[in-house]
């Protein structure tokens, strides 16, 4: 596996691990309703991730689509959940706009997985 490829593995494991610690401190601080939506984020896009890988270690995407468009996904995740999560517990945001750039990352980065797929190796 290649080092890009293990870097994106170990983000799918980070962000669905701090997707379940989202979703704990969302159920106990109701007070912090971003907490859902950053848990959401977080919980929904890790298994995309290793899916994504799966689909690239097996032929399905176009490597270069395919990598582009998980790194995407990963970047826009910790934009967007990042932004929530800071908003909840800092009051402040990552940056001005983080958490639009980041979902707007991710709706990005899930054409070009779906170009990915498109584009992909041809079977017999």
């Amino acid at each position: 596996m290649a080092f890009v490829e293990r870097i994106l593995a170990a983000l799918a494991g980070l962000i669905g691990a701090s997707g379940v610690a989202l979703a704990a401190a969302a159920a106990h601080l109701s007070s912090i309703p971003l907490l859902a939506s950053a848990a959401l984020m977080a919980l929904v896009h890790a298994p995309a991730l290793l899916a994504g890988l799966a689909a690239l270690r097996v032929g399905i995407l176009s490597k270069r689509l395919g990598l582009v468009g998980l790194i995407g996904v990963a970047l826009g995740v910790l934009l967007f959940s990042g932004d929530l999560t800071a908003r909840a517990f800092l009051n402040a945001p990552l940056f001005p706009m983080a958490a639009p750039s980041g979902g707007t990352v991710l709706i990005a980065s899930w054409i070009i997985l779906a170009l990915a797929g498109f584009f992909g190796p041809k079977t017999r």
